[in-house]
């Protein structure tokens, strides 16, 4: 049976898109220019290298002739052979695993900081040895955000931090009282490893730990945590005005972050930026010559206290939107 011309043509288009698509994916990862998840099918990391050079062209090397070549510029312009070309990148994705190691690493709104540091404070921490750059990102960043999540309360050790308002995990099955966990084990690590804050109690429950805490309220946030899909329609991404305590808080694929750890994140970057750069000329070394950077546990001590001024901001605006979102109730003249 012989296809149309066009049916054919169309065939070899996509073929050549697939082919050209191949090359340039090669190249990339040969001249060592991609960059983290380098065969993502999405437009970001190394994705975005390999859709701007398939849509440029390059030089590539032929595996068939061993010659230079450079390869046609592809772009959505060539609707075929761009749709071959990604079928190929597609492959290659789900083969390396690319995109879902993109998800792995961002699943948690604390990888997503240490994504940001990375962006805001770059090498600057290059200088300081493996345990001193731990100190500093833990006292200034991680610690003071982690304990601003949300996931996990300071003040209540005696049920392994469990948050106001919320259930035990692994609670005894069919208790009344969720706030006692039966696996303190496993309840720990669940919280304070995996950060996972659990479930919502039952309106009475939550009662006693937020005495001001109204059913009207109560319905709202469990309307809300419950049916509300986020701006992906998928809840991965969603927020609140008020959570259990009135706060405003968003919520990363579950996991909860409010303003103050916003304010702590962004207190503690800012001041741990501020200090190694005020520290890169405080000195010089006389064997080598190189700059002496600001001590370590200077630029720690700094970076906790601008985070704890960014908790403290944090705190304030909500107080100030928890009174400005509260539930308006009718006086009992319009009942």
């Amino acid at each position: 049976m012989q296809f149309p011309r066009w049916l054919a043509q169309a065939g070899q288009d996509i073929k050549e898109g697939g082919r050209v698509g191949d090359l340039v994916q090669a190249q990339l990862d040969l001249s060592g220019t991609a960059r983290d998840n380098r065969h993502t099918v999405l437009p970001i990391s190394g994705g975005r290298d390999f859709w701007k050079t398939l849509g440029e062209g390059m030089v590539v090397e032929d595996p068939k002739t061993k010659k230079q070549i450079q390869t046609e510029p592809i772009t959505i312009k060539k609707p075929l052979k761009f749709a071959g070309a990604l079928a190929a990148r597609g492959m290659t994705d789900m083969g390396y695993d690319s995109t879902r190691h993109i998800w792995w690493r961002h699943n948690h709104p604390m990888a997503i900081l240490d994504r940001v540091q990375g962006a805001v404070i770059g090498d600057q921490l290059s200088a300081y040895t493996p345990a001193q750059r731990s100190a500093i990102t833990l006292a200034s960043i991680g610690a003071p955000a982690a304990a601003s999540l949300g996931v996990w309360d300071a003040t209540n050790p005696g049920e392994l931090f469990r948050p106001k308002g919320y259930a035990q995990s692994y609670a005894e099955t069919g208790s009344d009282d969720r706030r006692k966990t039966a696996q303190p084990g496993v309840e720990f690590v669940e919280r304070m490893v995996l950060g996972r804050r659990g479930r919502p109690l039952n309106y009475e429950t939550a009662k006693q730990d937020l005495p001001n805490l109204t059913r009207l309220e109560y319905g709202n946030f469990i309307k809300d945590h419950w049916q509300n899909k986020g701006l992906t329609g998928m809840g991965l991404v969603k927020g609140s005005m008020r959570n259990l305590e009135g706060n405003p808080e968003v919520r990363i694929i579950g996991f909860p972050v409010g303003l103050q750890a916003v304010g702590a994140a962004t207190g503690g970057l800012l001041a741990a930026k501020q200090a190694l750069k005020s520290g890169e000329n405080t000195g010089v070394n006389r064997a080598t010559g190189a700059a002496v950077p600001r001590r370590a546990r200077t630029v720690a001590l700094r970076g906790g206290l601008g985070a704890l001024g960014g908790i403290a901001a944090g705190k304030l605006s909500n107080m100030v939107l928890a009174s400005a979102t509260k539930p308006k109730y009718p006086t009992t003249l319009e009942y």
